[in-house]
Formats: structure tokens, sequence, C-alpha cells
């Protein structure tokens, strides 16, 4: 008996793990078969959405509902013996059917877009232009164009068109405000007048239009001029530098130094040396896009102007410069380049003192910076964000405040320009610069 009783328990004890060994034998003949299955399933559904998903696409959520009463109204019918439910399902399929019969065709047109001019400032007039072609073999149904502009957008009626013949519809362009105007796409939507399906169709890109602020001519700017052997050349003759230039006749009042004796001896006239500036002038202008330093939109507005009119006048002088405001940056660019910038510049909650950090690493060899913001910012905000840039690097921070007159005064060693308006400008940094 005690033998007996000890093959059973050995019996008892492999037992479990037996099954636990049969257990994984089973699943590892399982798992490639589900995952065999898995594959092929996924090749044949791939095709199949490929070919209902755009179908699907045109199914509005109203049409989707009638679906769904449509289903509940069956199983109403074949569980509960509902006979008018099945009179309601049998309606819905027969209204959807008849709704997508308006579907049925394809529109095969040829759509250009255009806008001209691509870059204007505030209140200038920009129209654009489109263009329809029907590129079928069969005659097109009149048919609705849609037209996003901005964040409004503009519809044109489209004619009933022959195979091959054309119809433009002129727009223009609301430019009241600085900013980046994007028009387009061009699409067409075809639908059912119930609304159960529609089809959209893009036919064209999006055109960017640039509304640059309006700026102010200004004096040539003569600070942040640190002249060096390192300096890249400019366009402008100077008697006094390091980059020789060329010969030229002696005038009166030229340096007796500059005389060039030998080449003077050999064409029997006196001859000077010409030099060209050599410089490495940078001007970084950094604006405070923080909601909170403004009384409203247009002082942000009188600060970009301010800053778009620097901008220029120092690119103008062969400057390098540099342009921050919020996410957007620009540096060592073009007129163009710069006035692009100003237009994407949007008030946002980037703190100006990260800004004017940004500002520094983008042009370390900055030799002029000038902080621009509203009159609700703290000094210690614009002394903060001066602290960012080398001690010799020129610094003068400015304050947009319609209501206040213009003025310039230094404020613990830093020059502090208040702006009422853009008409000021060129008075002030004749003064401040």
């Amino acid at each position: 008996m005690g033998k007996l009783t000890g093959k059973r328990a050995a019996r008892s004890d492999r037992g479990p793990d037996v099954l636990r060994a049969r257990a994984r034998t089973a699943l590892g003949k399982v798992a490639p078969a589900l995952g065999s299955a898995r594959e092929k399933a996924a090749a044949v559904a791939g095709p199949v959405r490929t070919r209902l998903g755009p179908a699907w696409a045109t199914v509005t959520p109203a049409a989707r509902a009638l679906l769904l009463i449509c289903v509940a109204a069956w199983l109403g019918a074949a569980f509960g013996g509902w006979e008018e439910m099945a009179i309601v399902a049998a309606g819905i399929v027969t209204l959807l059917v008849l709704a997508a019969l308006f579907m049925v065709g394809h529109t095969n047109l040829e759509v250009k877009l255009t806008t001209e001019p691509p870059r204007v400032t505030v209140g200038d007039p920009v129209t654009g232009e489109v263009e329809v072609r029907n590129q079928a073999k069969t005659p097109l149904l009149p048919v609705r164009l849609e037209l996003p502009v901005g964040r409004g957008g503009v519809a044109f009626d489209l004619p009933a068109l022959r195979p091959g013949n054309t119809h433009a519809e002129l727009f223009v362009v609301p430019t009241e405000r600085r900013g980046v105007i994007e028009v387009g796409p061009v699409t067409t939507g075809r639908g059912d007048p119930l609304g159960l399906f529609r089809r959209e169709v893009t036919w064209s890109e999006v055109h960017e239009i640039f509304v640059h602020p309006v700026i102010t001519p200004l004096e040539p700017l003569g600070a942040g001029l640190i002249r060096d052997l390192e300096g890249n050349t400019s366009e402008n003759i100077s008697q006094s530098d390091l980059a020789f230039h060329a010969l030229r006749e002696y005038a009166p009042g030229d340096d007796l130094r500059h005389i060039h004796w030998r080449s003077s001896a050999r064409h029997g006239q006196l001859l000077v040396r010409q030099f060209l500036d050599t410089r490495r002038s940078h001007l970084n202008i950094v604006v405070d896009s923080d909601p909170a330093s403004y009384r409203d939109e247009e002082d942000f507005e009188l600060a970009i102007s301010a800053a778009a009119s620097l901008l220029v006048r120092a690119i103008m002088d062969g400057y390098d410069a540099t342009f921050l405001c919020g996410e957007h940056a620009m540096t060592r660019g073009t007129g163009r380049s710069a006035l692009d910038a100003c237009s994407r510049a949007e008030l946002s909650k980037h703190r100006f003192v990260d800004v004017a950090g940004r500002g520094s690493r983008l042009a370390p060899d900055t030799s002029l910076v000038c902080l621009v913001t509203g009159p609700h910012a703290p000094f210690t905000t614009l002394q903060r964000a001066a602290a960012h840039f080398p001690i010799e690097v020129g610094t003068i921070a400015m304050v947009v405040d319609p209501t206040a007159s213009a003025s310039l005064k230094s404020v613990a060693d830093l020059p502090l320009l208040t702006l009422g308006a853009l008409s000021e400008l060129p008075g002030l940094l004749k003064w401040g610069l």
C-alpha cells in the first residue's frame, strides 16, 4: 500500500508539469497559425480598405446615423416581429440609394490659381484669378468652387462647361492687416440635396501673400561699426582703412600720407590710395511678443513697424541684420526676407528674456542690439534681456506707447527711447544712435 501511495503521489506531482508542457507545445503550434492568419487578413483588408476608404469618406455623419437606425430597424423587424420597423428600414435604404445616385460621375478639371503681387504693404491691393478648364469628354454640370482666403473664403458657382471650355473668376484679397495670408487650395464639393453624401476634391496648391508692415524712411545708421582686420569689406569708399582698393587722382584736401609716389612719378601726376571700409556691423532687433506687454494689438503693430524700418535701413547700409519675435527669427537676410519675417511675427506667450538670449546665440557677432517692447513691460525685463549680450555691444531699448510723447533718456546706463508714432522714429534715432 505504501508503494502504491508513493506512485500516485509521484504521478500527481508530475501532472501539472505535464499539462504546462502540453499547453506550451499547443501554443507554440497555434501562435504561428495565428500570425499567418493575421498576415493573410491584413493582405486582404489592405486592398479593401484602399478601395472602400474613399467611398466611406463621402458618407456624412447624417448618413451614418441613418445607417445605424436602419440596422436597428432590421433587427427589430427580424427578432421582434415589428413589421413597421421593416418598412422604416426599407425606406432608409431607398433614401440612401437615391442620394448616392448624385455621386455618380467623375469631374476632370484643370484649375489655375494666380495671385498678384505676392508681397505688398498694408492696404495695397492684391487680386487673384481662378481659371477652370473642363478636361473631361463630357459636359460639366454646374458645380461650386470654394476658395479659402486667410480666415475667410470665397465661393464661385461654376456654370456648365463643354469639353475643353474654360471659365475664369476674379477675386480680391483683403490686406488691411499685416501678416501672411494663405489663399487656397481650390476645392469642389459634390453631394446630394439632403447632405447625406459629399465628396471634396482639391485642385490647386496654397499660395502665400506677405502683407508687409508700414515702414518709415530713416537716415543712414552710424552706430555699431567696429573696424578690424577680420571685417568684411563694404562698397563704401574710405580714405583711411585697412582694405586697399585703387588709386585715383589727387584732390585738394587729401591726406598727403596716402600719395603713392612711385605711381605718381610714373604717370606724371599725383595719385592717392583709396580704401574700402572693413566692418563687422551687425544689428540685432528683438521684439517682445508677449501680449501682456502691450495695451492692444495696435501697439504691437507699431513695434513691428519700427523694427521693420530699422531692418530695412540697416540692410540698405550694408549691415548684417537679425530679427527675432517669439518663435520667428531671421538672420543675415535680404530686405525682402526681413520684411517677410516681420509679416510672420505674431503675439505669443514667449518670454522676452528667453527670446533675447536666443538672439545672442543666433548672432554672436552682434555690434548693436535694439530691444523693442510695449508700455506694460517692466524695466527689469529690459535689463535682463540686455544682459544676454556682451558689455561691448551697443544696446538701446525702445518702448512703443501711442499715449506718450517721444522722448529719450538713459536709465541705469541703458538708453531708453519712447516712441509714440512711427513718424517720430527718424528724429529719435538721430539723437539715440
